[in-house]
């Protein structure tokens, strides 16, 4: 090291100082605006048309317009009681009761209040401390309602069908496959619910609700979230997805409406957060109707935090969005499938929908890594065969991909080393020209007559001035595909790598943004910038280093285990290539403009 200088603090200005800028802010700009753009490019929900509500009057004329996302008291069904005189033999249990249906993949506990779910477990996926995961949140289903309970547009009657005691056809310890059918009848109100299992996430839903022999449009719902949002980030990630004819939306939860009728037709729709889902996949999708759910709920005693302070709880109140989706025909009687599970795309690509023109549909669409979502989804690809061919663990994949993308781009960064080399040996004649100009101001057209000599001295030299660039912006939607792509996959959920617990979290423990900082100041000291000005330089040595560490500190750690990788990747590779004849001719012209410079007179602050 005490034979040369880094030749990144030699040179004077240039273009090639503005083309670094111009990565700089590009980089900085894209990721700030990632955020923006999805949140931009989320439609609205639609508003019930004029279709919907004459579909609603002829099938309810006695039942309200206006939906409730809540539920009311019990005592709301008082009311309906002068219908008894109509009601037929009366069809409910005398006491509550649980009915268990599992397979491999899930466990779920029905209670016959209501008919409806009270734990949804997946087997293969653990929560925050470490339990098997309940897809059910709690605390939301104790207000809102459990899943699978109905939702119709009188609170009365959901009063009603959330607090019976229906007669299920089997009590204790069901296997898949399984069938279990609830039946409820008491004042003319008649209900009956099958659900029916098999050895997948999904399950087929029958649900037809009538009074005196009218049918209700009763829809059934998934109303309160999902059990594994216990941070504020797994709030935020809530959204309602559709398909309609083939075209997929995601709509997130800042943007939708309590109580909002979307009509169909709908290849599928449901509920989902950043890791699981709650999809509807009817039947009959030409009459499908979906109702929008959305509602508060203050986590402050139970949701989880991270960093400092993390074990406290503040008394002050916390209100978070919860999401929520009830999914019905139009005609009263719902025949639907639902898919309940993780948005795995090994899951997701085998489970199907059925179009309005026949063509058959998966549920792929609902993983989405946004702008970069083709690169992202490639990405993932790569990293989960290494995970299953070569390493098992997670983190050693994302290195081992890492490697590959480098070695892959090494041809890129020796012909970047070829094209600095020449722009070395042109910069004299460069100084010279920038000097006869150098009496004219910024604006006069002069100047444009000294960017044309520069530009034609480069050309006929064989150099791109923005050729030290390519390597970067090669590399920055492999960086933003990453970005968007590691905090979306179900599998790098609580995957832990050497200290990291979670690859889609932040470093706990603030390593990884050192490390960061660390890598990417000694990228910028290894890597020859030439005809860089030296306080430009200084500036972008300390100014992207910080930044990256910021962008680490606050974002997934497995992207920062792929930004330090390839940083430290970049240095050793620099370092052999300073070895080279390449790079000692490099730092020779670099070492003779350095004393060159350090001799010339300084003339009012300027050398």
């Amino acid at each position: 090291m005490a034979e040369f200088k880094n030749p990144n603090q030699q040179g004077g200005g240039g273009q090639d100082g503005r083309s670094l800028f111009v990565v700089m802010f590009f980089m900085i700009a894209v990721f700030f605006g990632l955020s923006y753009y999805r949140q931009k490019t989320n439609p609205k929900t639609v508003s019930p048309n004029s279709q919907a509500a004459q579909t609603q009057s002829a099938t309810q004329p006695q039942q309200p317009a206006t939906p409730s996302p809540s539920v009311p008291a019990p005592d709301a069904t008082s009311q309906r009681a002068p219908e008894a005189a109509a009601a037929g033999p009366v069809v409910q249990a005398a006491a509550e009761s649980t009915t268990v249906v599992e397979n491999e993949l899930y466990r779920i506990e029905f209670t016959n209040r209501g008919a409806q779910v009270k734990s949804w477990v997946l087997k293969q996926y653990k929560d925050t401390d470490g339990h098997p995961l309940n897809l059910v949140h709690t605390q939301a289903a104790e207000k809102f309602g459990y899943p699978l309970s109905l939702h119709t547009y009188d609170a009365g009657t959901n009063a009603t069908l959330a607090s019976a005691f229906y007669v299920p056809s089997a009590t204790g310890q069901l296997t898949a496959p399984a069938k279990l059918t609830f039946q409820y009848s008491a004042n003319g109100l008649e209900v009956t619910k099958t659900f029916s299992f098999d050895e997948t996430y999904v399950l087929h839903v029958d649900v037809q609700v009538t009074r005196n022999g009218s049918p209700v449009r009763a829809l059934l719902s998934w109303p309160g979230g999902f059990g594994d949002q216990d941070t504020a980030l797994g709030y935020a990630g809530a959204q309602i997805d559709y398909s309609r004819d083939s075209h997929d939306e995601h709509i997130a939860s800042k943007k939708v409406s309590g109580g909002e009728t979307m009509n169909g037709p709908f290849d599928w729709a449901g509920v989902s957060d950043t890791y699981f889902a709650a999809i509807f996949l009817p039947d009959s999708p030409a009459s499908a109707s979906l109702v929008t759910l959305h509602n508060e709920l203050d986590v402050a005693k139970t949701i989880h935090r991270s960093g400092f302070g993390s074990t406290s709880r503040s008394a002050k109140a916390i209100d978070v969005s919860i999401l929520g989706a009830a999914f019905g025909d139009t005609s009263g009687h719902t025949q639907t499938r639902l898919f309940v599970g993780p948005k795995a795309i090994n899951v997701l690509k085998n489970i199907y929908a059925t179009s309005t023109n026949g063509t058959k549909i998966s549920l792929s669409p609902l993983l989405e890594f946004g702008f970069w979502g083709v690169i992202g989804k490639f990405l993932f690809l790569c990293l989960q065969w290494i995970h299953l061919h070569v390493v098992s663990n997670w983190g050693w994949a994302i290195i081992l991909l890492t490697l590959a993308i480098n070695i892959l781009l090494l041809p890129t960064r020796i012909k970047t080393m070829q094209s600095g080399l020449k722009m070395q040996r042109i910069q004299p004649q460069m100084d010279a020209i920038k000097e006869r100009y150098k009496k004219y101001k910024i604006n006069d057209p002069k100047r444009n007559e000294m960017n044309a000599e520069i530009m034609k001295l480069q050309k006929d030299n064989g150099v791109n001035m923005f050729g030290g660039c390519i390597p970067t912006l090669i590399q920055l939607p492999l960086l933003f595909a990453f970005y968007s792509m590691l905090p979306k996959v179900v599998e790098l959920r609580h995957a832990h790598w050497a200290w990291l617990p979670d690859l889609t979290a932040s470093d706990p423990y603030y390593i990884l943004p050192i490390v960061m900082v660390i890598s990417q100041f000694l990228m910028q000291y290894y890597t020859p910038s030439p005809g860089v000005d030296p306080q430009q330089q200084k500036m972008m040595a300390f100014t992207m280093p910080l930044v990256t560490g910021y962008f680490v500190l606050t974002y997934a750690s497995g992207l920062g285990l792929y930004w330090a990788t390839s940083n430290f990747f970049g240095i050793a590779q620099q370092w052999v290539m300073n070895q080279t004849s390449l790079g000692k001719e490099m730092r020779e012209i670099a070492a003779k403009r350095a004393r060159r410079k350090a001799g010339a007179p300084v003339i009012q602050g300027k050398r």
